[in-house]
């Protein structure tokens, strides 16, 4: 009987585990297969006895990585891709090619991030400093059964380092390029006889990724994406007994930093526009020859971290929380009773330059109308036990959500000639187009006369334009409960026969009040464009395209002082089968069925369809079913473990977030298709000190075929009709990691060694319509580190890189905003494809020095 089988549920286990942690300080990490334990099914196991795919990171392999976030993460885990946009609190992570774009605060994830057992509502909450960690444990495929709604693709389950009653403290100083420098520090030992703390601070500042050009400003800051933040994080953890543990965490995190401006990746013939309007050339120049587009054609710019933005990216980021575990042993049941209460509240404050260019069009200041805030109460109570052939476990689960969204666009000075340029753009050159003051010719109330924009008549002067500054401020309020019963079960048919069982009832519930509004005169452009349609004179109305043009989202008079009230309520039911057979010691075979469930939600943004605000903002709930077949060894002497499981997931009603160059609308597809297999291994090398971990993930996830009939509005079929039989964006067919790491002693009290890590990744789409511009070639990512210190381990120096070959990559490709159109004919034609792209660069080269000590 494993270790695990004695101590999965029990309050001692804490106990045991809490005055081990002094000793674990100044050892390794495991040494044999037997040694990793994880908790995944919410209780402690082997990793070998787990039928689930789990990719476990040790602390040590943790630290070897540079892994301070869950982005960092990524190149040690086949199969997961995390990426941020606009700003790094939109960041989104993705598990066997599937997740949830994170653009929009109404959609939850597809993997849910999980802190010291407190689930975070959305993937860019869980980002940032992560502090001292134990392990990370991904877990992929649908975990809905004991993690709940929202992780139809998997879970990242995060625990961090425990209070000791063994004395120790250390703190770290980074000194790197990019003007990084870094400190941090903890403290941890007994407080009183059955109580310990830990105490962490961390402090971390960087100059930016991208030069920025300000253009028309008012800007003055010539760099983006920095990073400047700091994080406090307390623990207590009371041992009143040895059936009885307390643990207590509070936490407070605060960013203040500049995200996140794109680089153009093609520019299209929109530039001539943009130049004329800006001080400098606005953005990167085109650069014409064989590519896709209008004769002669556009092709890619070379790679750039030039960013064009003459409006600030501020993002003002405030996380804390707190939370606590208890847990009671009942003897006379061998069972344990387990409380996990938390409560959060997350904020960001956010300024954007929307059209990504030097000239001063669209814009959101850092005035606190942009950005969201996240308010959570969590309760989780579980009664776990064992008998001699069954493992059970019943558990209750309740969670308040409250979201405040605040939107807004700021018209620049820039707009109102822009906007003209682009509806006289066909207008000859001889008649004095494309020219920048002919708007009022389309937004006459009393009628468009088709000789305005040709220079053949005058605007009228009344005739409404936009006026520069606010044009809207919306607020979107979200109340979200959840209440759900669940059970996990596993019983020993046989010795090495075991069946696992797991149900979960989940009621949720949703209120949403939304108010839109149109402020400073805002609509009016429209409103005249939209009074001469009823003249009955064809001619005398502004055309079709113009009229789309200037009746946008934000700056279409219907959204005038609208307010919306929805609410909905629906019963959910998740589970699991299992089966495993352990045909030896070594060798454990499985095969699992299991359900996932991603609630329904809100589109927290203006949508509409023509002019017409539509109606409701609703989605309806996203499910998963997953097969998989696999098998675990562990070989050589319990140092080598090898294994390999094959899957089939299908996701209905997929809940797609995609951009559609003005706007994010959500749409249901019908079903998405993700099959492949997962390949895992960790060996502890003959070689003293020495390991390797690594994995290979082969997937092919894609959509089902589909029509416009099939959609929840048939009028989205346009930009999405790249999409039915088409490989799913970010889910690269082959993705392969490995990690080595040495470490041993030198001798003269010295002790050395490295780390290396590696990630490769095939081509794959980065724009949720697959337009063919936005893919990533296929690439590498290598970071390293070399360590040298005392052989006591109270001092080491560790001279270290991240992406060491500075491989220039993308995030994610996306339209720029009102600078061409990608879609001008459907089915899809590159030869009409006038898209200015830009693109959220991936990190470039960074190197520094780190240097560590401990007490």
């Amino acid at each position: 009987m494993r270790l695990s089988r004695r101590l999965q549920y029990t309050a001692s286990a804490v106990v045991i585990a809490a005055f081990a942690a002094g000793a674990a300080q100044a050892q390794d990490g495991p040494t044999t297969v037997d040694e990793i334990v994880i908790t995944a099914q919410k209780r402690e196991q082997n990793l070998q006895d787990v039928p689930i795919v789990v990719t476990t990171l040790s602390q040590e392999l943790l630290e070897g990585a540079g892994v301070r976030d869950i982005k960092d993460m990524q190149i040690l885990t086949p199969g997961l891709t995390v990426t941020s946009t606009s700003n790094e609190t939109i960041t989104t992570a993705r598990i066997r090619g599937v997740g949830t774009v994170g653009d929009n605060p109404g959609l939850e994830s597809s993997v849910g991030v999980v802190i010291d057992g407190i689930y975070r509502p959305r993937n860019g909450v869980g980002f940032g400093d992560l502090g001292e960690l134990s392990r990370i444990e991904i877990l992929k495929g649908p975990q809905g059964t004991l993690f709940g709604k929202n992780t139809s693709s998997g879970v990242i389950n995060i625990i961090s380092e425990a209070p000791s009653f063994s004395f120790g403290a250390n703190a770290e100083l980074t000194g790197g390029n990019y003007d990084l420098w870094g400190f941090n520090a903890s403290v941890t030992g007994p407080l009183a006889e059955n109580l310990a703390g830990r105490l962490y601070f961390g402090r971390r500042e960087r100059g930016g990724f991208y030069n920025v050009d300000t253009g028309d400003g008012p800007r003055t800051l010539t760099e983006d994406q920095t990073q400047d933040f700091f994080t406090l994080r307390g623990q207590l953890l009371f041992l009143p007994s040895d059936t009885a543990s307390f643990r207590l965490i509070a936490d407070y995190t605060r960013r203040d930093e500049f995200c996140c401006g794109a680089a153009q990746i093609r520019v299209g013939p929109t530039f001539g526009f943009i130049n004329a309007l800006s001080v400098g050339t606005g953005q990167a120049p085109p650069v014409t020859g064989s590519g896709f587009g209008p004769a002669p054609g556009y092709d890619f710019v070379p790679f750039n971290r030039t960013s064009y933005a003459n409006r600030d990216t501020n993002q003002q980021v405030t996380d804390q929380g707190v939370s606590l575990e208890a847990n009671f042993d009942i003897d006379g049941w061998n069972a344990t009773i387990t409380s996990v209460t938390g409560l959060r509240s997350w904020e960001s404050v956010n300024a954007m330059d929307i059209d990504y260019t030097g000239a001063d069009i669209l814009y959101r200041p850092n005035d606190g109308n942009f950005g969201f805030a996240i308010d959570q109460f969590s309760q989780e109570f579980r009664l776990a036990g064992a008998t001699d052939r069954l493992d059970w476990l019943v558990g209750v689960f309740y969670a308040r959500e409250d979201i405040d969204r605040r939107d807004s666009y700021n018209f620049g000075a820039d707009y109102n000639p822009y906007l003209s340029f682009l509806l006289t753009a066909t207008v000859p050159a001889m008649f004095g187009g494309p020219n920048p003051g002919r708007l009022r010719c389309f937004t006459d109330p009393a009628g468009y006369n088709p000789a305005c924009p040709a220079g053949l008549a005058p605007p009228n002067p009344a005739a409404p334009i936009f006026i520069t500054g606010q044009g809207v401020r919306d607020r979107y309020q979200q109340e979200s409960t959840t209440f759900a019963i669940f059970t996990n079960n596993s019983f020993r048919i046989t010795d090495q026969l075991e069946a696992t069982l797991g149900l979960r009832w989940t009621r949720d519930e949703k209120e949403l009040d939304v108010q839109q509004r149109n402020v400073n005169g805002n609509g009016a452009a429209c409103a005249g464009a939209l009074a001469n349609q009823a003249n009955p004179n064809p001619a005398l109305r502004t055309p079709a395209a113009a009229l789309g043009a200037i009746c946008l989202p934000w700056a279409n008079p219907f959204f005038t002082n609208r307010n919306l009230t929805e609410s909905f309520s629906e019963d959910a039911f998740s589970g699991t089968f299992k089966l495993s057979y352990r045909l030896s010691p070594e060798l454990m075979i499985y095969g699992s069925y299991a359900r996932g469930y991603k609630g329904a939600g809100y589109n927290l943004d203006r949508v509409q369809t023509g002019v017409t605000p539509e109606a409701s903002l609703f989605f309806p709930a996203e499910t998963a079913d997953s097969w998989e077949l696999g098998f675990k060894s562990t070989l050589m002497n319990g140092t080598l473990l090898f294994n390999a499981t094959a899957f089939w997931q299908t996701f209905s009603d997929f809940q797609l977030n995609t951009f559609l160059g003005t706007a994010f609308v959500v749409e249901s597809i019908p079903e998405v298709e993700s099959r492949g297999v997962d390949i895992e291994t960790i060996w502890f090398t003959p070689v003293q000190g020495l390991t390797f971990q690594g994995g290979v993930s082969y997937t092919d996830t894609t959509y089902g075929n589909f029509t416009a009939a099939d959609l929840q509005n048939p009028a989205r079929f346009g930009p999405l009709s790249l999409l039915p039989g088409g490989r799913m964006s970010f889910a690269p067919e082959w993705s392969v990691s490995g990690a080595l790491n040495y470490d041993r002693s030198l001798g003269m009290g010295l002790r050395g060694g490295f780390s290396l890590a590696a990630k490769y990744t095939s081509e794959y789409n980065t724009g949720s319509d697959l337009l063919p511009a936005k893919m990533q070639e296929a690439m590498t990512l290598v970071n390293g580190r070399l360590t040298i210190g005392s052989d006591d381990g109270r001092w080491a120096l560790d001279l270290w890189g991240q992406n060491l070959t500075d491989v220039e990559y993308y995030q994610v490709v996306f339209n720029a905003p009102l600078q061409g159109t990608a879609f001008a004919s459907i089915p899809y034609n590159p030869a009409t494809d006038t898209q200015t792209y830009n693109a959220y660069l991936g990190q470039p080269r960074t190197w520094g020095v780190t240097l560590r000590v401990r007490y």
